[in-house]
């Protein structure tokens, strides 16, 4: 592999690391300045990221711009103000009506093109600042929705309210944190994603990515066979 000429590699994020994270410890690991990143990963969620370094930066947008495949878990008769289990549950409501057919249907309603409103928690610029700097401040955000289109919400697995697994295919600049959240208004129990993984970017599939540990490995290898 050629980094500085320009490589486009797959990893799988691991939870607790932000994007930043990961591109910073790739710089490091390939000596490469040039490097950048093809999609943002919340810090508690996993799975695929794309890489660019060198002359192949020039895809980001290409490939960022493509849609995305997660699975979401998910938590009914809660909500927390970042929308997912960074912090404390509140506003418990009654769930004992809840079925997974009525899951079901509600997820249909959100099929198509629509409006989503990103949460307070979330890296949207507002005057030059990041949306969850003022809401770890205290301070509202004055978000504005966007459109974003999901193509397919399903569930795949119901143990309870309380865990039930989600396969989403949607455009660029869904939050699966904000859709999670207006699932929970429209069953009126409320609702928060307990875990978030990206398995595809357009034709890119995370079965495909590395890990840091495998990669590390290649790097070992190919610098033994020089």
């Amino acid at each position: 592999m050629n980094f500085e000429e320009g490589e486009t590699l797959l990893f799988d994020k691991p939870i607790a690391w932000t994007s930043f994270d990961l591109v910073k410890k790739i710089r490091g690991m390939i000596k490469t300045k040039k490097v950048g990143h093809a999609g943002t990963l919340d810090p508690l969620a996993t799975g695929l990221m794309i890489l660019c370094t060198g002359k192949h930066t020039k895809t980001i947008d290409l490939i960022q711009g493509q849609d995305k495949t997660y699975e979401a878990t998910f938590y009914l008769g809660a909500t927390t103000p970042s929308y997912d289990s960074e912090l404390p549950p509140e506003n418990h409501k009654d769930i004992s009506f809840i079925t997974p057919s009525l899951v079901e249907e509600a997820m249909q309603k959100f099929m198509g093109e629509i409006s989503q409103m990103p949460p307070a928690f979330s890296a949207v610029q507002i005057n030059g600042k990041r949306a969850y700097e003022l809401a770890r401040k205290g301070k509202q955000p004055e978000l504005t929705p966007r459109i974003i289109r999901i193509d397919t919400f399903s569930m795949t697995a119901y143990e309870s309210p309380q865990h039930i697994t989600a396969h989403i295919k949607c455009s660029k600049g869904t939050y699966i944190r904000s859709l999670i959240h207006d699932l929970g208004q429209i069953l009126g129990t409320g609702a928060y994603l307990t875990s978030l993984r990206r398995t595809a970017i357009g034709h890119y599939k995370v079965e495909d990515a590395w890990t840091l540990e495998t990669f590390r490995e290649f790097l070992m290898q190919s610098s033994e066979t020089l």
